[in-house]
Formats: C-alpha cells, sequence, structure tokens
C-alpha cells in the first residue's frame, strides 16, 4: 500500500472516531448481540476505544461458553436482536448469569445505510446500547413465560379443533347430508352423537334420526330429511379421520388444563409463601362446561395470583383474563404508566405530528395478543347494559363497530392498570361518574341549543 493510500485510510478512520465521540459513552461494559438460528455475533468494547466480534455457535455448550466470555470480559449488559425465538436460550443463560439483557425491537436497531452484515449489525448495537438508545422490550417473569407456554398451546389447540370441525362438516356436505343446518352446534350432543353413528358404519337415517336430543327445536322427519344422502367410503374414510383427529385434540386440551392448572397452584404458593388454600374451595362444575371454557373454575386462582378478581370487569371472562396475565404478567411496574401501558397493548393511534400538523394517526400494525384479547372482549359489549356498555355504544356511535372496540379495550386496559398498580376491586361508579359527567355536558349543550332556537323563534 502506498504513503499517499495509507495517509487517506488514516483520516477516514480519525474522521469516523471524532464523530462517533460526538455521542457520549453511558455504558463502558455493554455489548450486542445478533442473534441467529446458527450462529451468535456478540459485539464488546476492546478497552482501546474499538470494539471485538466473537462468533459462537447456536448448540447449548457454545452459549455457555459466550456467557462465561461475557463474564470474564467484565459485561454486565447485553442488547440483542432478534426476529425469532433463537434469543430465548441466550436470554435465560444470561439472566442466570446476572448479566441484564435487553431484547430489543430490530426496528429501533436498524442499521445505517450500507452494507448489511451480522458483525457490523452487532457492533452497531453494541454502539447504541453503550450510548443509552435502545429500550428494552418486555418479557415475563419465568413463571408468567411458563404459564404464557402453556395457555398459548392451549389457544392453538382449540384453533385446530375448529380447523377439524369444518373438515367434518365438509365431509358430510360432500355426502350431502346436511345435518348441520337443522341443528344449531354440530360439535353439540346431538351432532357427535349422528357422527360417530356414521363413522362406526350406521346409514339407516331412521336409526341416527332417534339420537336427536329433545332439546332440538328440529322436529324428528326434518332430523331424518337432513340425513338422507350418499354414503361414498371416501368421504367417510375423511370423516372418520377428522372426527378422531377431533377427539385427539380435545384430550391434549384437557392435559393442558391441568397443567395450567398445576402452574397457577405454584404461582399462588410463591404469591402466599406457601399457602395454597382457596377461599371458596375450587370444585367440579356440575354441568357441562360451555364450549371453550375450563372443567374446573379458575377464577379464585387468578384472584389469589393478582390480589383482585379482574373477571368482574365487563366483557372478560376468566379465560380472556387468564390469556391476558398471561401474556402481561401482574407487575404493573415494568411501565412507567397506564399510558405506556395502553401504547405496548397497541390500544393507541401513532400519532405522529410535524410541522405542529398531525400527518398520521393510524394504528401500528404489531401483534399484541393481549391487546387483541381486550379488543375481543370489548366487542362484547354492545349490549351490555353496564356503564361500559353505554360507553361502547356511545362510541359505536361516533367512530362505528371497529372504533368502538378500540376506545372500550383502552378503557378496559386503564381499568386493568389501575386495579393491578393500587390492589383494589372493580367499582362500577368508576365508570359511572365518568357517564355522569357526561350526562351533564349533554344535557348544557342541549339546554344551549333550545335557548337558541328559542331565540331565533
Amino acid at each position: 500500500m502506498s504513503k499517499d493510500k495509507r495517509k487517506k485510510e488514516a483520516e477516514k478512520v480519525k474522521k469516523t472516531t471524532k464523530t462517533l465521540q460526538g455521542i457520549p459513552i453511558l455504558n463502558l461494559s455493554a455489548a450486542g448481540a445478533d442473534i441467529g438460528d446458527t450462529q451468535h455475533y456478540i459485539a464488546i468494547p476492546d478497552g482501546k476505544g474499538s470494539l471485538k466480534v466473537r462468533v459462537f455457535n447456536s448448540f447449548t455448550a457454545d452459549i455457555e461458553e459466550a456467557v462465561n466470555w461475557l463474564k470474564s470480559e467484565g459485561i454486565t449488559t447485553v442488547a440483542m436482536e432478534c426476529t425469532g425465538v433463537y434469543y430465548l436460550p441466550f436470554y435465560l443463560l444470561l439472566e442466570e448469569a446476572g448479566i441484564e439483557p435487553y431484547l430489543v425491537n430490530a426496528r429501533h436497531v436498524k442499521n445505517v445505510t450500507g452494507r448489511k452484515k451480522d458483525d457490523t449489525d452487532a457492533m452497531w448495537i453494541q454502539r447504541l446500547h453503550s450510548c443509552g438508545l435502545l429500550q428494552k422490550s418486555f418479557q415475563p417473569d419465568n413463571d408468567f413465560r411458563t404459564l404464557r407456554t402453556y395457555v398459548r398451546q392451549r389457544k392453538g389447540l382449540i384453533t385446530r379443533c375448529s380447523d377439524e370441525a369444518r373438515r367434518m362438516q365438509k365431509s358430510l356436505e360432500q355426502m350431502n347430508i346436511k345435518i348441520h343446518t337443522v341443528i344449531s352446534d354440530l360439535l353439540g350432543k346431538t351432532g357427535m352423537q349422528i357422527v360417530k353413528a356414521i363413522i362406526s358404519g350406521n346409514f339407516n337415517p331412521g336409526e341416527l334420526a332417534k339420537l336427536r336430543d329433545p332439546r332440538i327445536k328440529a322436529t324428528e322427519q326434518e332430523v331424518f330429511k337432513s340425513l338422507q344422502g350418499l354414503w361414498e367410503d371416501e368421504y367417510v374414510f375423511t370423516l372418520r379421520q377428522a372426527y378422531n383427529t377431533y377427539q385427539f385434540y380435545q384430550q391434549q386440551i384437557k392435559e393442558c388444563e391441568e397443567m395450567i392448572h398445576e402452574q397457577l397452584i405454584k404461582q399462588i404458593a410463591k404469591v402466599s409463601q406457601g399457602d395454597i388454600t382457596i377461599d371458596p374451595p375450587i370444585v367440579e362444575k356440575k354441568t357441562k362446561p360451555r364450549k371453550n371454557q375450563f372443567s374446573k373454575p379458575i377464577t379464585p386462582l387468578l384472584k389469589k395470583i393478582a390480589g383482585v378478581d379482574l373477571c368482574k370487569i365487563p366483557g372478560l371472562n376468566e379465560v380472556s383474563i387468564l390469556e391476558f396475565i398471561a401474556e402481561t404478567g401482574i407487575d404493573t411496574t415494568k411501565w412507567h404508566s397506564y399510558k405506556h401501558f395502553s401504547a405496548w397493548l397497541n390500544l393507541v393511534p401513532n400519532t405522529k405530528i410535524t410541522g405542529g400538523k398531525i400527518i398520521s394517526s393510524r394504528m401500528v400494525k404489531k401483534k399484541n395478543i393481549a391487546g387483541q384479547t381486550l379488543r375481543m372482549g370489548a366487542s362484547s359489549l354492545y349490549g351490555n347494559k353496564t356503564a361500559m356498555g353505554d360507553y361502547h355504544r356511545r362510541m359505536s356511535a361516533k367512530y362505528g363497530g371497529k372504533g368502538a372496540a378500540l376506545a372500550s379495550a383502552h378503557k378496559m386496559s386503564r381499568i386493568i392498570y389501575k386495579m393491578l398498580s393500587d390492589r383494589v376491586e372493580f367499582d362500577s361508579n368508576m365508570l359511572f361518574d365518568a357517564d355522569q359527567k357526561y350526562r351533564e355536558k349533554k344535557i348544557k349543550h342541549l339546554e344551549k341549543v333550545l335557548a337558541q332556537l328559542k331565540k331565533a323563534s
């Protein structure tokens, strides 16, 4: 390399160093990691003003080696970017080692324009983290992470059950069996008895119609006509496989519910210092639980863990509350205020202002299971007779169905934050006071309009 070329390269390094020094370094013991499926790139400061990068494989022994190396280098915090679930083993081992892990949003660490490489990504993440420019993504505690895994598994199994139910209905339709048009639910007592009889080889419409439950509104003659079809072997075969798969998933759901129940008991023991007594004691439901509901009531367990009964909030039941706290936990101190909590749930508009003008207020397109749970609960409030229902109907008239669900879910999130942070039970008077103020304001407005009309006449 010639002298002139070396001089130019040295000038480039000096300029780069001068630019980076303009950002104050707040944490000298911070590391950055780019997490992948097969390799992890980790960048740490070398103590001489630059960075060094090491590459580790994603096997457990290699991750343990990486954590030990970080400890020996005096690293106290690691920011990591990952677009999948590959981060979890590294994250958990860092926690065990006493190193604070930062799981950051990939949008927040987007590299500057230039070549895209894993090692440069790790260096860029380390630079941002050492300057305090990265925010930690929310991660639940280990107990709630375990609960979340079970709850998500149960929810996925319920979705697969729905798929198999549609396959059963398709097979019946291909045989021109119209039983699903005369009964409300194919998965009910009558529907499942008829399907079970069909796959066992009973194709007699008269005998199948006798399986009709007396509570069915359709007459026996209507049921008989709906069961006259074309009994093709291939469609009976697909019906049998869909039915068996459905029953298999139902058994897995029961096993999943048992694990959820055990996990809730473990968390109660930790919260109550070993006391797992529930008042009143939990007993099996006398009647068959409604579709997708638990066979045992879990409301007392959720109340014991949270310290308050969140199931009293209109529009939410024990299943939706379980799904919610499995995603968020019960520690509200992880958010600065209820505003941050609602924003994390994606229940507020992403307002963008420039030049003093709002240029956009669209919602961010991101998947937040806890926020979706509140939206689904809020969608059922239109016929609710409480103050929450009044608010939802008012918002529905103003913004439409989607806007009302979003506004009501936002109000639910504020109520949940208040209940969990202050350990206060739900009181409908909170909503009643706000509703009363709205009514008084509306009365004053109408009186003003009436006065103007009288004056004009």
